[in-house]
């Protein structure tokens, strides 16, 4: 089974290139199941309905987020109605939405869950406690599972992949919007990349113009971030996972563009 994870979608540039390469990316390598983080589809801070269901339609199965999902106040509603868009599982009990999902492709059940993490993050429930309790518990449906982890530090990242080996088929680091070079697979069957990038445009400081980023941190003054517009690439990692025992057969990163 081939999951093809893309990093996080940055505004209408990331939009747009997911909407031009993926449906013929996606059938020209027999992809099955397509995962996207998206809290930042919408002008690059948060993600709405209308955006949500633009990049269903483009070829997104489900999609995970992060810190700023709640950025939207119109998401609220939509994602206690939907099994295709999640929020980290760690986040307090009862606010919207839900923390996993499971998904049947051609008729395979495929388990996404989305944790965040809390170095340089907000205080939230462990990351390591609750990705287990929804291990467990979809470990019963189905050996095929997929973790998000949207965190800062690699080294948060890196522990939980170690942690997570043999448990899940994959575990994908999301939210640094820089995609790392260390995709490999555990020695007990779980794929890992610490950062699997960002889908949107790279002139750009992680999808800012790079003039009032480089201004704020030469002043230090209140600057206004604008989305940048130009180079727009889609990243990601493609997975190839034996569905029967849930094990990662390989990974490799995913670098697309306009050509």
């Amino acid at each position: 089974m081939k999951i093809l994870f893309l990093g996080d979608i940055v505004g209408r540039p990331g939009r747009d290139i997911v909407g031009e390469i993926l449906p013929g990316y996606r059938k020209k390598n027999a992809i099955d199941f397509v995962i996207a983080n998206g809290e930042n589809a919408a002008g690059g801070s948060g993600v709405t309905p209308k955006v949500a269901e633009q990049l269903f339609k483009s070829g997104i199965d489900v999609m995970t987020s992060g810190d700023h999902i709640w950025k939207r106040r119109e998401i609220y509603d939509y994602i206690n109605r939907t099994d295709k868009l999640i929020r980290p599982a760690n986040y307090p009990r009862g606010v919207p939405g839900q923390g996993s999902t499971l998904v049947e492709a051609k008729g395979i059940k495929v388990a996404v869950i989305n944790i965040i993490g809390r170095v340089f993050m907000e205080a939230v429930e462990c990351p390591f406690v609750r990705v287990k309790e929804e291990i467990e518990r979809l470990s019963a449906e189905t050996p095929v599972i997929i973790v998000d982890i949207h965190a800062e530090a690699t080294s948060e990242k890196v522990a939980m992949g170690w942690f997570l080996d043999g448990l899940v088929s994959a575990m994908i680091g999301t939210h640094t919007h820089i995609q790392t070079a260390d995709e490999k697979v555990l020695p007990k069957g779980t794929a890992y990349i610490t950062d699997c990038g960002m889908t949107g445009p790279y002139d750009s400081v992680i999808g800012r113009k790079k003039e009032q980023v480089i201004e704020r941190f030469v002043t230090q003054l209140p600057t206004r971030f604008e989305m940048a517009t130009d180079d727009a690439q889609m990243h990601g990692v493609m997975v190839e996972i034996d569905e029967n025992t849930g094990k990662a057969l390989g990974i490799k990163r995913v670098q697309e563009k306009i050509q």
